[in-house]
């Protein structure tokens, strides 16, 4: 077993398209459209075969609170891996994406999280050699 698809939601599938592809890097997978919706994909251009991740609409009622909870509260929907946590920041805070925490060492990793404008707090995380 293994994971193929996972999801995150998002206000707006064409906005967050852009900011996923556009200012994030990823590429996209699929774009098939489903009613006033898409089955909509972006996966990772250093890893092809890696896991897609879904951008899925947010209109079911249960999505508002539990993502207002957990921007409330800091605490991230997601985490990517970076190779280099400091030219990640660097990069994305030139394209204007806004940090909620920058980089932070947590003795095994660095890490840092910020608002994808999608809903969403993302965890970047850049784990230490050992």
């Amino acid at each position: 077993m293994k994971i193929a698809l996972t999801s995150l939601f998002v206000d707006d599938q064409r906005a967050a398209l852009a900011f996923y592809t556009d200012v994030l890097g990823f590429i996209k997978g699929h774009d098939i459209p489903l009613g006033d919706d898409f089955w909509l994909t972006v996966r990772s251009p250093e890893s092809p075969d890696s896991p897609e991740l879904l951008l899925e609409p947010s209109s079911h009622p249960a999505v508002k609170p539990y993502r207002d909870a957990l921007v409330e509260d800091g605490i991230p929907l997601a985490q990517f891996a970076v190779e280099d946590l400091g030219s990640e920041y660097a990069r994305l805070t030139e394209k204007g994406v806004v940090f909620t925490q920058p980089p932070t060492d947590i003795g095994m990793a660095i890490m840092a999280v910020f608002d994808d404008t999608c809903g969403n707090l993302i965890q970047l995380v850049e784990m230490k050699q050992s």
